[in-house]
């Protein structure tokens, strides 16, 4: 339907998103009741057997360089040759070892990197840098 203003040669249309409102309303209804039902969820009663211990999760190694430029893994300090040995056994021990790389703020670049390159030479994949806010 048009309406004329002034001249008959211009015509305003207007669209009326009335009924688009109402029909974006009953869709969203829709996907409110049906959501629920899609899960894919099956029942099944699982068999009974002996106690099996799950699987024991590794806490990650912390690795820490104080204001001095000491490693520490934990608490145990390490010389920067025999930092990069426990990171390789750690890793052979558990191809999933996780670090957690902590360093003092007042430690220079050039120490923190040696720590981070140790961590990547010894296979380690997942690396944390922990800072504090």
């Amino acid at each position: 339907m048009a309406f004329s203003n002034q001249d008959d040669d211009e015509v305003l249309s207007e669209m009326n998103v009335t009924p688009l409102v109402d029909v974006m309303l009953v869709l969203l209804v829709v996907f409110i009741v049906t959501a629920p039902l899609m899960t894919n969820a099956v029942n099944v009663n699982l068999p009974k057997t002996g106690a099996v211990a799950p699987p024991e999760a590794k806490e990650p190694l912390v690795v820490s360089v104080d204001a001095e430029g000491t490693y520490f893994i934990g608490k145990e300090e390490y010389a920067f040759d025999a930092l990069e040995k426990a990171l390789v056994q750690a890793h052979e021990d558990n191809a999933e070892q996780a670090v957690q790389l902590q360093a003092d703020e007042e430690v220079d670049y050039g120490t923190v990197a040696k720590a981070m390159a140790a961590i990547e030479r010894s296979g380690i994949q997942k690396v944390a840098v922990l800072t504090q806010q």
